[in-house]
Order: structure tokens, then sequence, then C-alpha cells
């Protein structure tokens, strides 16, 4: 596909003849995307890098005025093809043309996807060549209104350190025509691929995944590498989308956490356990908490694969949790909580005030619910020291976070 000239920062002509100076232009030798009106998932497409920045300083600043000054975002060098998890949704148009791409905002249209400025761009040429594959193995897409067909969706993920890259072809039923020779064909496009799995889901939902997996090829999961540790990375795991800005985020938590190998810290939300893992080098013992069984079980693997012993997984409520360790007598002197971008809830806050740690490290992706957990916790007991935001979703409205709080009641 041909792209458009580059446009830079330069002085433009208003309607009414005047020059100024224009921020809706990329920077020097890159492009502004072709998709941007029909596609609407980034916020900021077309905007100077600085820009976009400076913004999501001044939205930090804003929410955290009352409780502390924010340290200078942390930013990226290159913000282009940063997401190393991609995922498309494929769908049969008019004329028997196949699509594959992102939903339109706001509606289930997709908008075929040549390329994407901020997707990886071997994983975006995976789901390029899948779909000028369907035809030549008649493949159908699956139609939503009428329940017909087979692909539903394809997901890539792309090992940002080990290079392995995992295809998640979900479908609609567990049988896929000639996949050997499908995969055969694949890998041959694209030989760096590890693994190849169906996952099959089979009910009316907008969930992407459904719960079986069947492996096709491989061992059914890659691994990368994050701040010294090796992850396992399953096709439902979490796990950042940016690797590179997340070991920086990860690195800054572990610093707040002022760990000097004396400590007992609880990792809420822990995941697959990353956090928990990297915050184990420098702490006496780690605690890790997590509602999924499916991620605790990754999580124990992940551990024994980095061959940790000083850290210890349990499939359970957090909130519920820590409420135990208070009632039983037992304590903390840090918690690192990483909840999702809808915050905490008061009960899991209350547990955190009940369980009273030396220090609480909150790490973010929802600025707005992280100032309205932060009002909780500062009315019991707690002041916020200091919030350092990082831009893990250039091009995107999309702010995350670390912040430290510490108890008042004593000084360390």
């Amino acid at each position: 596909m041909k792209k458009p000239e580059p446009k830079t920062e330069r002085n433009v002509k208003t309607k009414a003849g005047q020059e100024q100076k224009s921020e809706r232009f990329a920077p020097a030798g890159t492009y502004v995307c072709p998709y941007e009106k029909k596609c609407g998932g980034c916020d900021y497409q077309g905007t100077l890098y600085a820009v976009q920045l400076r913004k999501k300083q001044n939205y930090m600043r804003t929410l955290m005025e009352p409780f502390c000054e924010v340290r200078p975002i942390v930013g990226m060098k290159n913000p282009y093809h940063y997401r190393h998890k991609v995922q498309a949704a494929f769908d049969c148009v008019k004329g028997g043309k196949i699509v594959a791409g992102a939903y339109q905002k706001n509606s289930h249209e997709v908008v075929d996807f040549e390329d994407c400025q901020i997707e990886n761009e071997e994983a975006t040429a995976i789901i390029r060549d899948i779909k000028q594959m369907l035809r030549s193995f008649r493949i159908k897409t699956y139609d939503e209104d009428s329940e017909y067909g087979l692909l539903r969706h394809v997901l890539v993920r792309v090992g940002y350190h080990s290079r392995q890259i995992m295809v998640v072809l979900v479908l609609a039923s567990p049988i896929l025509p000639s996949k050997n020779n499908f995969v055969k064909a694949l890998r041959s496009k694209h030989p760096n691929i590890s693994t190849v799995v169906i996952n099959v889901n089979d009910k009316r939902t907008s969930m992407v995944l459904g719960e079986r997996n069947i492996v096709v090829y491989g061992k059914g999961f890659i691994e990368d590498q994050l701040c010294g540790l090796t992850f396992r990375i399953s096709p439902g795991s979490f796990y950042q989308v940016n690797p590179k800005q997340t070991e920086l985020l990860y690195e800054k938590a572990i610093a707040y956490a002022h760990l000097t190998g004396k400590e007992r810290v609880i990792d809420a939300y822990c995941g697959t356990g990353t956090i928990g893992l990297i915050a184990s080098k420098k702490a006496k013992e780690v605690i890790g908490v997590e509602l999924s069984r499916d991620a605790v079980r990754d999580a124990i693997t992940n551990a024994k694969s980095n061959s940790v012993r000083n850290i210890h997984f349990y499939n359970a409520d957090a909130g519920e949790f820590m409420v135990d360790m208070a009632q039983r007598g037992e304590r903390a002197d840090v918690v690192i909580m990483d909840p999702p971008r809808t915050g905490s809830d008061e009960a899991f806050l209350s547990s955190v005030v009940k369980l009273a740690p030396k220090r609480v490290v909150y790490v973010s992706c929802g600025p707005e619910a992280l100032a309205r957990d932060l009002r909780f916790l500062t009315k019991r007991g707690y002041q916020v020291q200091e919030c350092t935001p990082f831009d893990c979703f250039p091009f995107t409205k999309h702010v995350e976070s670390v912040t430290l709080l510490q108890r008042k009641d004593r000084s360390y």
C-alpha cells in the first residue's frame, strides 16, 4: 500500500489566509494514519508527540494537585509500533470482500487495516497474510447476525526480547479445515511463529476469547523477558502490551517500595506474578494474590522457571485475603496494587487500611479512578508522597502511573 507523504510541524494557512503553527501534524519522517477518521482508536492521531506528552502531563497534574507533586512524564524515544499484543476482528462485507482490523468506534463495523502505526509490524503482517489465505483454504469469516462462519478473530502476541510469536485463531468451532497445511503455509511466510493455538468461542458474546484452547503447533505459549526474569505468556494471560515502557514502570514501582531485603510484600491483583517476582529480588517475602485461577497457575510456573523461592501465590480475593491476615494479627510492610482501569473498590481499600502496611505502591492505568481511590486512602491515615506518569499508550488518551503512599503515624 502506498503511504501518504510525511507531514511535519509547519506554518499552515487558515481560512482567513493567516499563518499559524499547527499541532495537528506528525513529526518529520512519520505518516498521518490513513484510517484515522474511520477507526477512532487513537485519540491523538496526527498530534506531535511532544504535544501529546504535554497534554497528559497537564491532565495528571490537574488530577493529582490535591495530593502531591507529579514528576515529569516518562515518554518513549520511538512511540510507534509499541503494541506487542495485536488482535483483529474478521468479517465479510458486500461484494464478498474479507476485512480484518479493529471495530469502528461505537459500532461493530470492522475497519479494514493494511498497517497500523502503534501495532507491532510483524503481527500486523501476519494478520494481513491470514486474511489473504482464507479464500484458498475455504475458510469463512464468522457473521454475528446469522451466526454462520468460522473465523472470528486473530490474536498475535510477540515477545519483545525473545521475538517468539504466538498466533491465536479464534474460531466458532474447534474444526479448522486443513489445519496442518494452513499452519505450514503461514509459517513459510513467517518462520518466527513459535506456536499456533485454536481458541474456541462458540457463544454469542462480545468477548474475544472463549474458554477452550487447542494447540495446533508448538507449546501453546511463548516466553519473554522482563526486568531480567522470564515470563510465560498464554493466550489469555495478562501481559502489558508495551514491554519497553513496562520495564521502566515496574522499576519505578520497586524503587517506590524502598525494599531492603527485610520486607514482607503483598502483590495484590498479581495476575501472572510479574511485579511480585521482580520485587522478590529485593524483598524478604512476597505474597501474590489473584482471583483468576489460570493467572495464578501461570504465576506459579513463572516462579519455578525463574527459581524464585521467596514468593507464594494464592487464588483468592485480595481484599478478603488481607482482612483475614489482619484478623490473624499478621502484617505486611508494603502493598503493591495494580488494579484494572476502573480502580479498586471500597472493600479492597478498606482491607488495605485494616492491614496497615507502611507503604502502598499504586500502579494505575486509570487516572480518574486513581484520584478517587487516593481520596479514600488519604482520609484514613495515608499521605501521598509522589506520582510518576508513564506514556505506555502513545497516540491514545490513556496514561499509566506509579504513586507512593506512606502511613502518617510513623516515619521510616
